[in-house]
């Protein structure tokens, strides 16, 4: 006993030394700065490559693997982003129209929600939904075929990985990110129109004017953009932790929670730098 409490004290304090301190955060930084290189070159790497091929007067990747991916992506989200939006929309609503009834301005309610979801909630709430849903599966299945060794087999029959298969999951998203953020903000929209007759008395027909008059054009394209924006984050980084994998099943489990959890923290990071940018340089 003595002997383990011996081996328990000896075991090391923690580290106070500052060098030591300064040397690790030193080291996390630089393996983060390198992450990004690593995804910004590989989001270049994938487009040029594809690039390249359509140059030559060939088809970059083929068609029905394209559409399997944005089935999958697109068609395949539609009831999760519309209830998920559906059901917030309703509690945004209920919650925010009972604070302003006591000020007698729940006709805000409409303007508010639909604002709120087009320009910001919207593509915000479908990024993270992609994120945990798609990037998971794309993460898993391109992690399953680099521990499996198919894509060195692709790679020695002279296919690029990069144009096969991450050019079309990234094409899918980025192009249905924007589809799907139009059906949460459309779901929300519905599901406040319903509280409002419900609760607050307002008419369909004058909720529809109400969110007309509180809409403008500068809203809607600033979602649009977003979705674009988070439609490639979310590809490029759950691709780029696929093919990364490395340590057999466990390296697939680990490289899959990390791909979530960095999609997520990317979108929400990128949505609060986006609204900075374009709060400083297109004020109201």
């Amino acid at each position: 006993m003595a002997e383990e409490n011996r081996n328990a004290d000896s075991s090391g304090p923690i580290e106070t030394n500052p060098v030591v301190v300064v040397q690790e955060i030193g080291q996390k930084g630089r393996g983060f700065l390198r992450e990004i290189g690593g995804m910004f070159w590989f989001i270049i790497q994938t487009v040029t490559d594809t690039m390249d091929n359509m140059r030559r007067g060939r088809a970059p990747f083929r068609a029905a693997s394209f559409f399997r991916h944005t089935e999958r992506a697109g068609v395949g989200s539609i009831p999760l982003v519309a209830m998920v939006s559906f059901f917030l929309g309703l509690t945004m609503a209920l919650l925010t129209g009972y604070q302003l009834q006591r000020f007698g301005t729940e006709r805000l309610v409409p303007g508010l929600v639909a604002i709120s979801f087009t320009r910001e909630l919207g593509p915000l709430m479908t990024g993270i939904m992609l994120a945990a849903r798609i990037g998971a599966a794309y993460t898993a299945e391109l992690g399953t075929m680099r521990v499996s060794e198919e894509v060195e087999a692709i790679e020695a029959m002279g296919i690029s990985p990069l144009r096969f298969l991450v050019a079309p999951r990234m094409l899918a998203l980025f192009a249905l990110m924007p589809c799907l953020s139009v059906v949460s903000s459309v779901a929300a929209i519905i599901a406040t129109a319903l509280i409002s007759r419900a609760y607050f008395n307002i008419a369909f027909v004058y909720f529809n004017d109400l969110v007309l008059n509180a809409l403008l054009i500068r809203d809607i394209i600033t979602g649009v953009m977003k979705s674009f924006l988070f439609g490639m984050l979310i590809g490029a980084i759950a691709c780029y932790r696929g093919l990364s994998v490395k340590g057999g099943a466990a390296g697939v489990g680990t490289s899959t929670t990390s791909s979530v959890v960095t999609a997520i923290t990317t979108v929400i990071g990128f949505d609060t730098l986006f609204n900075i940018v374009y709060t400083v340089f297109f004020p109201t």
